[in-house]
């Protein structure tokens, strides 16, 4: 459990980055927000940060346990 939510963590901050650092008409098509326009994705940058942030939280919490 812990390897796995650091693993999605990390890939989650990895898409958050990507987000922050890509305009939209540059995404992938099966990422959201892909469209014609150069603006920046902030909204889905932060919400992949946070649940990279959380996922790193729950496995440092379940590794505290073991």
């Amino acid at each position: 459990m812990r390897a796995i939510a650091y693993v999605l963590g990390a890939v989650l901050i990895a898409v958050a980055t990507f987000y922050f650092l890509t305009p939209a008409d540059h995404l992938p098509s099966f990422m959201p927000g892909a469209e014609a326009s150069a603006r920046i994705h902030v909204k889905h940058g932060v919400v992949a940060a946070i649940a990279g942030a959380a996922l790193f939280a729950i496995g440092w919490f379940t590794g505290r346990r073991a």
